[in-house]
C-alpha cells in the first residue's frame, strides 16, 4: 500500500550595449547627472542588484523544493530502504548506479562494473555507460569519494542536494533569459515568481528527483539564455566567442544527461530553420548553432561508446540536410514575394526529403532499431493508423504520454500566468508575421538603415527565437503531457518579458485590478506547513525479505518499475528494467510480462527460465488493474498483442480469439498442481506475491 500520510506527533551584461534604453530607465537616467561615468555606475548598480536577486531567488527556490520533499516524505526520519523505495521506477534504477559506484572498492572497479554489467539484465553483459545516460551518477560518486564530506553528509543527501542545487541554476537561467529579453531584471523576478507559484506544472523534481530531465533541463535553460544573448546584433568578438563556448558546454551537458536530448534539440533546430528561412536571424549564427548541436551530440556519442541511437538521430540528419540544401540553393533569399515563397517551399521539401534519406541510410548501415518504438508510438498517436504493437500501446496508454489535461490551463490561469502569456504571445505573433512578410517582400535585400532599425525594433532576433521556441514546445506539451515542463517554464519567461516591456506597461497598469496577492502567498505557506511522510510498508517488507531470504546472485523477474527498486534496494540481478531504449530489452520485457497474460504455466516457466529467472514477483495492482480504462490495462495490451479477446464488457476486434488458458497471475494463486509443479510461493503480502521457479523442468 503506497501512500503519503500525515506525520504523527507533529502539529500542523552587457545590457546597455544592445538597443535603445527602455523608456522607464531613460526617465530615471534623465534625472541623474549627465555623463558617461554616471550612466556606467547606474548600469553597474542595476546589474549588481539584479544579479544578486537572481542568485537569491535561485537558492530560495532550491530550499523551497527541498523543504517540500522533506515535508512530504519525512525523508530525514525514514529508514534507508524507505528512502530508496521513494525513488520510484526508473529513478531507482539510476540511483542504484550511484550507489554501486560508491560501494565499489576502487573507482576503477566501479567503472569496470558499469562497463561490464551483468546484473541489470540477467544472462547478458551490457555496457551501462553506452546504454544509459548515467555519467552524472558517475561524476557525483567520484566527487563524494574525493571530497572530505563523508563524515558530515550521507550519500543520499549529497545526491538529492545536488539535484535541488541544479534547480537554483535552472531558476537563475530563466531569470536571466527574461532579463535579457526585456532589458530589466524586474522581468526576471516575475519569471522566477511565476515558476514557483506554478510549481505543480513547471517542475516535479521534489518527488522524481533522479529523473533524467531534472538533470538536463537546468543546462537546457542555460543554453537558451546563452542563445538569447548570442542572437543580439553587434556583439564584440570576445563576447561572441565566450557566448559560443557557453552554448557548447550547456548543449553538451544537456545531451549527456538525458536520452531524449536529440528530440528536444530537433525542435530547437526547427526553430533556427524557421527563423533562418524567413531571414529573421543572421544565417551565419544559425550555422554556428547547427554545428554546436552536432558537435555536442557527437562528443556524447563518443563518451557513450559510439551509441548507435545517437548516430541515427533525426537531429544529425536534419542539420546536415539543412546545410547541404542551403549550399545548393544559394539564391534562396532573392526575388519577389511569390518567387521567394516558392523557393522557400522547395527548400523545405528538399530538406525534408534529404533528412529522411540520410536517416534511413544511416539506420540501415548501423542496423539501428533502438528508437523504432518511438516512431510507432508517434504514428499511432497522431492518427496514422491503429497499432497492436505492445511497446507503442504501452506509451499510448500512459497518462504522461497523453494530451495535456484541460485543468492545467485552469491552474495556470489562477496565477494570471496563462492570461499574460496569451496576451504577450498574440502581440509577438502579429509582429512576427509582419516582419516575415516584410522580409519576404523585400526583393532588393538592400534595406536602408531606418528600415532595418524599424524591423529590429518590431521583433529582435532573440525575441523571434524565443517566440518560435515557445510555440513549438507548446505544441509538444499539448500533444504529450510529460513534455509540458519544457513549455511551462519557458511560458514564465515569455509572459514576464512581455509584461515588463515598456510598450505593455500601460495595458498592464490598466488591468492591475486583477491582481490578488492572496492567491499566491498563502498557498505557498500552506504547502510548507503541511507535514507528511512516505509510507509503503508492503514494498519495504518485500525488499527486506529479498535481502534476507534470497541469494545475492538470484535473478528476479517482474514489472519494470518494481525491478528498478529491487536493483537499488537489494542489488539482485534483473530480467528487465525501465530503461526502454533497446529493441532486445523491449522484446524481453514483453516476454516477461506474459505473467499477466493468458498463458499456460509451462509457457511462462519456459520464458522466465530462458532469461535465467529464479524468482518472479506478481503485483495485484497490475493483475487486477483499474487505473486505466479497458483497452489500456496492461493485461489488455498483452491480450491484444497475443491475439486474445480482452476481459470484461465491451467490444473486441473480430479477429481476436478466446485464449486457451486462464490468466496466469490470477490462476497461479489457486495453487493448482499444474502451477505448483513449476512455481512455489515463497512470499506474499497484500500487494506482492513472490514465486520461486523450479529448476528441473
Amino acid at each position: 500500500m503506497i501512500s503519503i500520510r500525515q506525520r504523527k506527533g507533529v502539529k500542523t551584461t552587457e545590457v546597455s550595449e544592445d538597443y535603445a534604453a527602455q523608456e522607464a530607465n531613460v526617465k530615471l537616467e534623465n534625472k541623474l547627472p549627465s555623463g558617461c561615468t554616471t550612466r556606467r555606475l547606474w548600469n553597474l548598480l542595476s546589474f549588481t542588484v539584479g544579479g544578486t536577486i537572481a542568485l537569491c531567488i535561485g537558492l530560495l527556490t532550491s530550499v523551497y523544493l527541498a523543504t517540500l520533499h522533506e515535508n512530504d516524505l519525512w525523508f530525514s526520519n525514514i529508514k534507508e530502504v524507505e528512502r530508496e523505495i521513494s525513488f520510484r521506477t526508473e529513478c531507482g534504477l539510476y540511483y542504484s548506479y550511484y550507489k554501486q559506484m560508491l560501494q565499489a572498492p576502487t573507482l576503477m572497479q566501479g567503472f569496470h562494473g558499469l562497463i561490464y554489467d551483468n546484473k541489470t539484465e540477467s544472462m547478458r553483459t551490457i555496457n551501462l555507460l553506452q546504454r544509459m545516460n548515467i555519467y552524472q551518477e558517475v561524476f557525483l560518486s567520484i566527487l563524494y569519494r574525493v571530497l572530505p564530506i563523508q563524515k558530515y553528509l550521507e550519500p543520499v543527501y549529497f545526491y538529492i542536494y545536488t539535484l535541488f542545487g541544479l534547480q537554483a541554476i535552472y531558476v537563475t537561467a530563466l531569470y536571466i533569459t527574461s532579463w535579457l529579453l526585456s532589458g530589466t531584471w524586474l522581468s526576471g523576478l516575475l519569471a522566477a515568481f511565476w515558476y514557483v507559484t506554478n510549481r505543480i506544472d513547471t517542475t516535479r523534481v521534489e518527488f522524481t528527483i533522479p529523473l533524467r530531465e531534472n538533470w538536463a533541463l537546468p543546462f537546457f535553460a542555460i543554453q537558451i539564455a546563452a542563445i538569447t544573448y548570442f542572437l543580439r546584433p553587434n556583439l564584440q568578438p570576445f563576447s561572441e566567442r565566450l557566448t559560443l563556448l557557453a552554448i557548447f558546454i550547456s548543449t553538451f551537458l544537456f545531451s549527456l544527461t538525458w536520452q531524449f536530448n536529440q528530440f528536444m534539440m530537433l525542435m530547437q533546430a526547427l526553430v533556427l530553420f524557421t527563423l533562418d528561412s524567413l531571414d529573421m536571424l543572421p544565417a551565419v549564427k544559425a550555422t554556428w548553432l547547427y554545428g554546436i548541436q552536432m558537435t555536442g551530440l557527437l562528443l556524447v556519442c563518443i563518451l557513450q561508446f559510439f551509441n548507435s541511437m545517437i548516430l541515427g538521430s533525426l537531429l544529425i540528419s536534419f542539420n546536415l540536410s539543412v546545410l547541404i540544401a542551403r549550399k545548393l540553393q544559394k539564391n534562396l533569399k532573392t526575388g519577389s514575394f511569390f518567387n521567394r515563397l516558392g523557393k522557400l517551399l522547395v527548400h523545405l521539401f528538399a530538406v525534408l526529403c534529404l533528412t529522411l534519406f540520410l536517416n534511413n541510410i544511416i539506420k540501415k548501415l548501423l542496423n539501428l532499431k533502438s528508437d523504432e518504438h518511438i516512431f510507432k508510438f508517434l504514428k499511432a498517436k497522431f492518427g496514422f493508423g491503429a497499432t497492436r504493437d505492445f511497446d507503442a500501446n504501452l506509451y499510448l496508454c500512459e497518462e504522461a504520454f497523453g494530451l495535456l489535461p484541460f485543468n492545467t490551463f485552469g491552474r495556470l490561469s489562477d496565477t494570471l500566468l496563462f492570461y499574460a502569456y496569451i496576451f504577450v504571445l498574440s502581440i509577438t505573433v502579429m509582429a512576427a508575421l509582419a516582419v516575415a512578410f516584410h522580409n519576404l517582400s523585400d526583393s532588393t535585400r538592400q534595406q536602408s538603415t531606418g528600415q532595418m532599425g524599424k524591423c529590429t525594433i518590431i521583433l529582435k532576433p532573440e525575441t523571434a527565437y524565443n517566440l518560435i521556441h515557445t510555440i513549438l514546445f507548446g505544441f509538444l506539451a499539448l500533444s504529450t503531457m510529460r513534455m509540458k515542463y519544457l513549455w511551462t517554464s519557458h511560458m514564465c519567461v515569455f509572459a514576464s518579458f512581455g509584461l515588463c516591456s515598456p510598450e505593455i506597461w500601460e495595458l498592464l497598469l490598466k488591468s492591475i485590478h486583477l491582481y490578488n496577492p492572496k492567491r499566491f502567498w498563502p498557498g505557498m505557506m500552506d504547502e510548507l506547513s503541511e507535514l507528511r511522510e512516505f509510507y509503503d510498508p508492503d514494498t519495504v517488507e518485500l525488499m527486506n525479505w529479498i535481502n534476507s531470504h534470497t541469494p545475492r546472485k538470484a535473478v528476479f523477474a517482474g514489472s519494470m518499475q518494481l525491478l528498478a527498486g529491487v536493483k537499488l534496494c537489494t542489488g539482485r540481478t534483473l530480467t528487465n528494467h525501465p530503461h526502454y531504449e533497446d529493441n532486445s530489452l523491449r522484446e524481453r520485457t514483453k516476454a516477461v510480462y506474459q505473467i499477466y497474460a493468458k498463458r499456460s504455466p509451462e509457457d511462462v516457466h519456459a520464458l522466465l527460465r530462458s532469461f535465467g529467472a529464479d524468482y518472479v514477483i506478481l503485483e495485484d495492482s497490475i493483475c487486477y488493474e483499474r487505473r486505466h480504462q479497458r483497452g489500456c490495462r496492461l493485461r489488455d495490451l498483452l491480450d491484444v498483442a497475443n491475439g486474445h479477446m480482452m476481459d470484461g464488457p465491451g467490444e473486441n476486434d473480430p479477429d481476436l480469439k478466446l485464449a486457451g488458458h486462464p490468466r496466469f497471475c490470477e490462476e497461479i494463486k489457486r495453487n493448482l498442481p499444474p502451477y505448483t509443479a513449476y512455481f512455489t510461493r515463497v512470499f506474499q503480502n497484500k500487494t506482492f506475491h513472490v514465486y520461486k521457479l523450479s529448476r528441473n523442468k
